[in-house]
Parts: structure tokens; C-alpha cells; sequence
């Protein structure tokens, strides 16, 4: 596992490091996205993938579906071919142009919206909701590493679980993607003190890193 990660680092990250920072493609059975720089790439990283499988174990038709950063919109567009009401988000104003791009040249029917967690959508509850989160702890320096950094202080989250409680019900399905990566205990104690309980349901390894699927729910 050592001698795997070390290769993986030497080789695979300078190349991904490289792509990111270009405009490229990916494709998903029918669909064709155009995956702008910075944004999470599905096929470089596998946190998209393995929450993407995830969610696709629910009934989605008619569900009220938000994916809360929503980067190459792979996940909002499965889920609205699975017959999901789907609002797809994002704090970046390039990732939401993408996204319409995206959700044009797919010909799917979503509804986007810039916002900075869920500051655009008060009042509103939904059935289910998926969150591929920045979690580096590192205070990001613009747009493009928002995606990525999560504050030193984990900023991202500290304001997350409180906002969350305010847009789910018991009934509400929350996951998120965590990464071996990040401080997984840092997280939970933040969203233990914010009313938010996390319960892992998946984990999937890959030679590189652990990912984590965790179930979110309020304890209030």
C-alpha cells in the first residue's frame, strides 16, 4: 500500500494537477460534460463516483433533489434522468454558466442556481440532499481553491451543519463524501456541537485513499 501510494503520487497527481487547470471532458453513458479548471474532474477523482453510485440505490422520481456544490453536475444530471426534482448549486459564478452549458447540451431540465450554501433557497425543504464538500484545511485565496479548502478553521463546515438544519426534515435524506484525507474527527465535532449527528454508511479504498459516505441527520 506504501510503495502503490508513493507511486501515485510521483506519477498520477502531477498529471492531475496539470488537468485540472484545463478545460476537459468527461463523458457518463449518455451524458457529455465540459469540466472547466478547478472544478472536481469524475474521472480524476473518485469521491464524485462513489457518491454518485450511492445515490442511485434510491427511488428518486419526484424526490426533491439538491446537490449543494454542484461543480461538473454529474450527480444533479443522473438524478434528473432518474426523475428527481433537481436544484443544483454552487458558490462559484463559472461553475454555474458550466452548468447550464452542461445541462444545455445534455438537453436536461434542472434548476441552477448561484449560492453560497443555502443562501439562496430560504425556506426550502427537500427530500434529498448530497454534499461533495471542500475538506483541506487551508484557507482558500480565490474561487478556484474554494473548491478544495475548507478554511484552516474548517470554515466551510462550521457554517454548513447549522445552515443545514434549517432545509431538512426527519424524513430527509443528507449524504455526504469525506476523504481519509481530511479530519474526520475535526468534522464530526463540529457538526455534533451544530445539532448534526454523522453516520457512516459506505466506505470504498481505492490504493490511493479511504472514502467515506456519511448519513446526515439533526438530533434536534
Amino acid at each position: 500500500m506504501h510503495l502503490l501510494r508513493k507511486i501515485y503520487t510521483s506519477i498520477y497527481q502531477p498529471v492531475v494537477r496539470r488537468r485540472i487547470h484545463r478545460t476537459t471532458f468527461y463523458t457518463y453513458r449518455e451524458l457529455r460534460l465540459r469540466i472547466p479548471p478547478g472544478v472536481f474532474h469524475p474521472g480524476y477523482f473518485y469521491s464524485t463516483r462513489l457518491l454518485l453510485e450511492y445515490i442511485k440505490l434510491y427511488d428518486l422520481q419526484g424526490k426533491r433533489f439538491l446537490e449543494l456544490g454542484a461543480g461538473s453536475g454529474l450527480i444533479s444530471f443522473v438524478a434528473a434522468k432518474a426523475g428527481a426534482r433537481v436544484t443544483a448549486i454552487d458558490i462559484n459564478p463559472a461553475v454555474i454558466e458550466n452548468l447550464h452549458e452542461n445541462a444545455r447540451t445534455n438537453r436536461v431540465e434542472i434548476e441552477i442556481l448561484h449560492s453560497d450554501l443555502f443562501s439562496a433557497l430560504p425556506g426550502r425543504i427537500f427530500d434529498h440532499i448530497v454534499i461533495n464538500p471542500p475538506y483541506y484545511p487551508k484557507n482558500p485565496k480565490n474561487s478556484f481553491e474554494q473548491a478544495w479548502y475548507c478554511g484552516e478553521d474548517h470554515a466551510y463546515f462550521r457554517k454548513l451543519f447549522p445552515a443545514l438544519r434549517s432545509a431538512i426534515t426527519s424524513d430527509t435524506h443528507v449524504d455526504m463524501v469525506l476523504s481519509e484525507s481530511c479530519d474526520l474527527q475535526m468534522i464530526e465535532n463540529i457538526a455534533a456541537g451544530s445539532g448534526i449527528q454523522m453516520k457512516m454508511t459506505q466506505r470504498a479504498s481505492k490504493f490511493r485513499e479511504s472514502h467515506f459516505i456519511f448519513e446526515l441527520q439533526s438530533t434536534a
